[in-house]
């Protein structure tokens, strides 16, 4: 007799993609790359700051950015086309003209920034995924991947505040460095990058120019430490970078910079763009939860909007969100949602 599963040959496809941990069109499509031809050749470079743990996450990164490709593409989302060439041999110019650029072409004006960086880089097609990672010493990757393109992994063990200028950094790799096709970035405390690592310096001076545009810096009154805190908080930046970015713009002298750099920012006062304030408590944590797993916000909801157009069943969405059915159950309350539990 026929295993039941070899009746309905659409679930034993998804059963295998599961257990293997792979798109589902993989094993209808050989001709579709795997995450893991790409990751291997990463892993050999890097081998040795990378866990097992580390390892799987990376792969499991890479899956869900195809997923959220397809997705992407099945339900016609707009997305920007972003490309700069630099001009010039100063690699900071670089970063600070493509920051300009993109600010202008989301149209923000000189007073303004998004808080939520991760949703201004989703809109020109970079796939940005928050994780924690074993290694502390690992603020990001991006890699270019054949299916899906444009991939930012950030490491969730990392400070709200750095975690959104290592999403800045790890974009300006897609925008200048993609034909390497994966960069790692190591965080400072673990390397300090020489005058000769230009592609660092290019895309720590895009990080700085897009979230501390000099426009803004220009009007902040910076007098004691309460007024550090104040602007921190308000640009979602740590104090480091702050008082690097003022430096940089010569709006302030070294041992100004200095009494910035050394002011602490208690946890409970950074706000996640991606946990919003308007949660309860407990929803908060809930969603702080579901990024520390790779589950960002616009994922969740585009897995839902995905299955709400039939594009996806309920047990494909149980496997793209890379949980069982008890746990789905449990996002779609977190989310507000409700679904019926197809076959």
């Amino acid at each position: 007799m026929a295993h039941k599963c070899l009746e309905k040959p659409g679930r034993f496809i998804l059963i295998l993609a599961s257990l293997y941990n792979c798109d589902f069109r993989l094993i209808l499509d050989h001709q579709l790359p795997a995450p893991a031809e790409k990751t291997e050749i990463l892993f050999r470079r890097f081998g040795n700051n990378f866990s097992t743990e580390d390892r799987r996450t990376i792969q499991e990164f890479l899956y869900q950015c195809q997923n959220e490709e397809w997705m992407q593409n099945s339900l016609n989302k707009e997305r920007f086309k972003f490309q700069h060439s630099p001009t010039g041999k100063l690699h900071k110019e670089h970063g600070e003209n493509a920051a300009i650029a993109l600010r202008n072409l989301l149209r923000y004006t000189a007073n303004e920034v998004n808080l939520n960086v991760y949703d201004d880089f989703r809109k020109i097609g970079i796939h940005i995924f928050r994780w924690k990672l074993t290694n502390p010493e690992i603020s990001g990757l991006y890699i270019r991947d054949k299916t899906a393109g444009h991939c930012a992994l950030i490491n969730y063990n990392e400070d709200t505040y750095r975690q959104r200028f290592s999403t800045a950094h790890e974009v300006a790799h897609a925008i200048f460095d993609s034909a390497s096709e994966f960069t790692v970035t190591f965080n400072y405390n673990s390397k300090k990058y020489s005058q000769s690592d230009l592609q660092e310096i290019r895309a720590n001076a895009f990080a700085s120019n897009y979230l501390m545009p000099k426009s803004i810096l220009k009007q902040l009154k910076i007098s004691d430490k309460d007024s550090i805190i104040h602007w921190s908080n308000q640009l979602n930046v740590s104090t480091p970078a702050l008082a690097k970015a003022l430096k940089d713009a010569r709006l302030v002298s070294e041992e100004q910079a200095k009494i910035i750099r050394s002011t602490r920012i208690s946890k409970s006062e950074k706000i996640d763009p991606e946990a919003p304030n308007y949660l309860t408590d407990k929803q908060k944590q809930r969603r702080l939860d579901l990024l520390e797993r790779g589950l960002s916000d616009y994922y969740v909801t585009l897995c839902f909007e995905a299955h709400d157009k039939a594009l996806i069943s309920t047990g494909r969405l149980a496997e793209i969100l890379r949980v069982d059915i008890l746990e789905l159950d449990e996002i779609c309350s977190i989310f507000g949602r409700t679904i019926s539990h197809d076959i």
